[in-house]
């Protein structure tokens, strides 16, 4: 049985919860344990994650958070450097599921979070753990 982290930046609490959701969903249903930690945003995934799997107690881990587009730059600085700390982190060898959705509002966030919909919680917690059976497979 692998242990996952769920790493989520809570900043939208509904859309948090449909991700989170998901994701616990898939791995109970493939018969993991999970956790879930909160960081404050995004851009802080990365780190947690990379501070977690110091420790060694995690398989795999799960990225999960939402980011709409307002009406700054701040946007794309925190889509792309959330996206590039976590590819920097499988390009380790750690098996990740990125879950962050990028949206341009509201709406497209909750068809992609609902997961009874595009269920993208779900579907980072599966990639998260084909990463973790790839990597075993692989030795």
């Amino acid at each position: 049985m692998a242990r996952v982290l769920l790493v989520e930046a809570r900043f939208y609490d509904h859309l948090n919860d449909m991700l989170l959701a998901g994701a616990r969903a898939a791995v109970e249903a493939a018969g993991h344990s999970h956790e879930t930690i909160t960081v404050p945003g995004a851009l802080e995934v990365p780190g947690a994650i990379a501070m977690a799997a110091e420790t060694g107690r995690y398989d795999a881990f799960v990225a999960l958070g939402v980011v709409i587009r307002g009406e700054t730059y701040h946007f794309e600085i925190v889509s792309n450097e959330s996206a590039r700390g976590i590819m920097a982190l499988t390009m380790d060898g750690i098996a990740i599921g990125n879950g962050i959705l990028t949206t341009e509002n509201e709406a497209q966030a909750i068809a992609r979070a609902d997961p009874k919909h595009l269920n993208k919680g779900g579907g980072a917690a599966e990639a998260a753990l084909s990463m973790l059976a790839l990597r075993e497979k692989l030795g």
